[in-house]
């Protein structure tokens, strides 16, 4: 699809232009190509370390010029393949762009470079009394988080990166460099780009700068834990927290065996039933209240007492089983490898869907955890295999295509958070049909030469 020649010929061009800001060692390239699922390592020809939007936008119309295919690189925690490079060409490391820019207090807003990484940010943010709410669990780079509309523990009360991104700055494939919007917090000027470059996991353009959104940093923080004697009753209890407004900041849910691998991992004596883990953000007054709230819902479902803390040191014991969750999963199986999936299902169905896969998973004969964002219907599978069990390798293929088609019969997506990638592409149009054409339409207007992020969330 893409000719080596032209491939060599923007390499060659690139090296004379960036000079030793181009690596083409097998390491570096490797590194920008890891992966942490079961997709193969897929190496660029070489990287290029950018320190600026028009260095970017510099490569980008060499690529271009030549048609040779272009990937971004944040810090590379993706889980679908998303920094791979199936066809070679030059990946662009965005590391050194890592500014923070402006922060504005009194707006509540702040603009970055796409290297920023969250606890970077937030650590930044200490002492303005504010911070950025959207925590995926790995240290992300505020561009990758962006284009792949990243998720986590807290979208319930703060949403996604899609209700947090005010608007941003993007090269183009043919090297223009584009802004927008500006810092309002509402606009219905023209067709919203932001939205559109949200999610496009680099195959529409390359982000060079965001202004986020950013949330006061709660007075008091309470954090609690309850046990119920079935996954049913848990999502009962979460359902009806939901129903009832209480304005919850995080509620995880761990499944029996994740329960037992934290309590032989982490030396804990939880009870090996499923587990609800729950935060409140608020006034000391008003986090007692969501507390002894959820309290009252949790005892209609389970015997077992919520047990809740606004003491910093006790509210982090109590979350150390889901701190340690990964760890715990791969100990159970040393040398394996995880290979992470999620889904998203409507939470009215979450626990006839998690309660299904429960029951995949043990017929199977696969070992996995199960963990879920479950104040959104978002849980999290981690079958494990070692790297040469082919014969287990694929029974996780196929319990994961399964896993896909039951979040779609539930009215889900194939991926609350993770995105498409390469490993989800063939899920995409059974959730979305001829829409996947259009996307495709799309992409062909933009980038008709096909070189953004080649062979992610379709073929190319």
């Amino acid at each position: 699809m893409f000719e080596r020649q032209s491939i060599e010929q923007a390499v060659a061009v690139l090296k004379q232009k960036f000079g030793d800001r181009l690596s083409q060692s097998e390491s570096v390239r490797s590194h920008h190509s890891h992966t942490t699922s079961r997709i193969p390592q897929q190496l660029p020809d070489a990287v290029v370390f950018a320190q600026s939007a028009e260095d970017v936008s510099e490569i980008i119309s060499v690529c271009h010029e030549t048609r040779c295919p272009v990937i971004a690189f944040g810090v590379g925690s993706s889980l679908e393949g998303h920094v791979n490079s199936p066809y070679g060409g030059i990946c662009i490391d965005m590391n050194g762009m890592d500014k923070i820019l402006q922060v504005n207090a009194e707006d509540m807003d702040v603009v970055i470079q796409p290297g920023v990484t969250r606890e970077a940010l937030n650590e930044h943010l200490r002492d303005t009394g504010l911070f950025f709410p959207i925590d995926p669990g790995a240290n992300a780079s505020l561009g990758g988080m962006a284009a792949t509309r990243a998720s986590g523990t807290n979208a319930v009360r703060y949403g996604t990166m899609k209700d947090n991104i005010l608007s941003l700055e993007a090269v183009l494939p043919d090297g223009r460099i584009i802004s927008t919007g500006g810092r309002a917090r509402k606009s219905s000027a023209g067709y919203d780009l932001t939205r559109l470059l949200i999610g496009s996991e680099g195959t529409l353009g390359v982000i060079t700068e965001l202004t986020v959104k950013l949330q006061g940093i709660p007075e008091m923080i309470a954090g609690g834990i309850c046990s119920f004697p079935s996954i049913k009753a848990a999502c009962q209890a979460v359902i009806q927290t939901i129903q009832y407004g209480i304005p919850v900041a995080r509620i995880e849910l761990l499944d029996e065996l994740q329960i037992k691998a934290c309590n032989a991992y982490s030396g804990l004596s939880l009870p090996s039933t499923p587990l609800l883990l729950l935060e409140f953000h608020g006034t000391e007054q008003s986090v007692a209240e969501q507390a002894d709230q959820f309290k009252m819902i949790a005892s209609d479902h389970t015997d077992q007492e919520f047990i809740w803390t606004t003491d910093p040191a006790e509210r982090k014991k109590l979350w150390k089983a889901r701190h340690d969750a990964y760890y715990a999963t791969m100990a159970m199986m040393p040398g394996a490898v995880g290979q992470s999936t999620d889904v998203c299902v409507p939470i009215s169905r979450l626990a006839e869907c998690v309660e299904e896969t429960r029951l995949d998973i043990e017929q199977t004969g696969l070992i996995s955890t199960i963990i879920g964002h479950v104040g959104d219907g978002n849980f999290h599978c981690l079958p494990m295999c070692m790297p040469d069990d082919h014969e287990t390798q694929d029974k996780i293929s196929a319990f994961t295509k399964r896993l896909s088609q039951r979040a779609l019969d539930f009215g889900g997506t194939c991926t609350g958070e993770h995105g498409i990638g390469q490993g989800k592409q063939s899920y995409l149009r059974a959730e979305l049909g001829e829409a996947v054409g259009v996307m495709e339409s799309i992409k062909q207007t933009i980038d008709p030469k096909g070189i953004m992020n080649p062979g992610k969330i379709f073929s190319a």
